[in-house]
């Protein structure tokens, strides 16, 4: 891929997407990590701990890149998304664990972890998506964290508002998934010789996870309007 060609606009495209899709509960973290700080160094707590995040994050990410030039690992990571991308419509996710500090470098320190124990979905999902290309990687990650961090609660403003971004970005996330598996160096001949294989494939593994994420989404509100309808008597 030629820097800053046509196909790289697109991929950074695709890993900013993606960051955008997966990072909302690190951002959610974020925020409750330093939400018992005075309101005069919170900022500074979330700059600085962001800054931790995404030096960490790249770093990750780098390394993650190079393993996936390992034969295997790449349809690993291919399968380890799709179950990601599933996980983006059926994880309602919970932060109730998440410690809240009242001094700024213990703040620092929990978003840093905090992020990094989040983030694996992140590091793999863009690493896949930038095709083994380490400036994609770090341009990318440069770009969408900030977004993140910053733009956090717009973007979960909107995700409750159109719930079809969800879908969007797991389908996102399953195509970079299927392209992974079939990239993978003992299919990657395979799939150039028989193309219209490769589309079915990747077909069926976007409508199975879409399929999936709805059935489950489905399942969750079901329980929930149960709930809600016969509660529970103490």
């Amino acid at each position: 891929m030629d820097l800053f060609s046509a196909a790289f606009f697109l991929a950074l495209i695709n890993i900013v997407f993606i960051d955008l899709i997966l990072a909302g509960d690190n951002a959610i973290v974020i925020g409750m990590a330093a939400r018992k700080l005075p309101h005069t160094v919170q900022k500074k707590a979330i700059l600085y701990g962001t800054i931790g995040a995404v030096v960490l994050r790249i770093a990750a990410t780098l390394i993650v890149v190079w393993l996936l030039q390992i034969p295997w690992l790449l349809a690993i990571g291919g399968l380890l998304l799709i179950f990601i991308s599933y996980k983006v419509l059926a994880d309602e996710g919970g932060h109730d664990n998440i410690e809240a500090k009242d001094k700024l470098w213990p703040a620092i320190r929990t978003i840093i972890i905090a992020d990094a124990a989040m983030g694996l979905d992140n590091v793999i999902a863009v690493a896949g998506a930038s095709k083994q290309h380490m400036v994609l990687v770090v341009i990318g990650l440069l770009i969408s964290v900030p977004i993140v961090v910053w733009g956090s609660t717009l973007f979960i403003k909107l995700l409750d508002k159109f719930p079809w971004i969800a879908y969007l970005g797991a389908a996102v996330l399953a195509y970079t998934a299927a392209n992974m598996i079939t990239e993978e160096r003992h299919f990657v001949n395979f799939f150039e010789e028989n193309p219209a294989l490769r589309y079915l494939l990747i077909a069926i593994v976007i409508a199975a996870v879409l399929l999936a994420g709805y059935m489950k989404k489905r399942q969750q509100r079901k329980e929930t309007e149960g709930a809600q309808t016969h509660p529970a008597t103490r």
